[in-house]
């Protein structure tokens, strides 16, 4: 393995893991319900992703920063402006999901695959 492989192995496991330890944190420490704490993630990366931040990390630190869940935000945010300068007011909405529409239709039936084979408990 080279030094440059090591070098970008090593910051996306450190970012990556800051990441989830702020989630962790937020679940434990402030005891914060799972749904409360992906909430604040999801936000957080919304936010970083307006304000330009949310990319410079994901240069930075690579599929550490991508495969969160503040990365979702992010996508969510990036993807409306991009809409947003593309068709205006209505580019926001059509454009929102565009980018993150397979990985939410795959959990969907993924979820449903796995409701049908083993008993859900609740």
């Amino acid at each position: 393995m080279n030094g440059e492989l090591a070098a970008a192995l090593l910051k996306s496991f450190v970012v990556g893991g800051c990441i989830c330890v702020i989630g962790q944190l937020l679940f434990d420490a402030a005891k914060l319900t799972p749904a409360h704490t992906m909430s604040i993630l999801v936000t957080a990366g919304a936010l970083l992703g307006a304000f330009g931040i949310y990319d410079k990390l994901v240069d930075f630190a690579g599929e550490g920063a991508s495969l969160p869940i503040v990365s979702f935000g992010n996508t969510l945010v990036t993807s409306a402006m991009e809409g947003a300068a593309e068709s205006g007011f209505f580019g926001i909405w059509s454009q929102m999901l565009a980018d993150v529409s397979t990985g939410i239709a795959a959990a969907v039936f993924f979820a449903f695959a796995t409701a049908l084979i083993f008993k859900p408990h609740g």
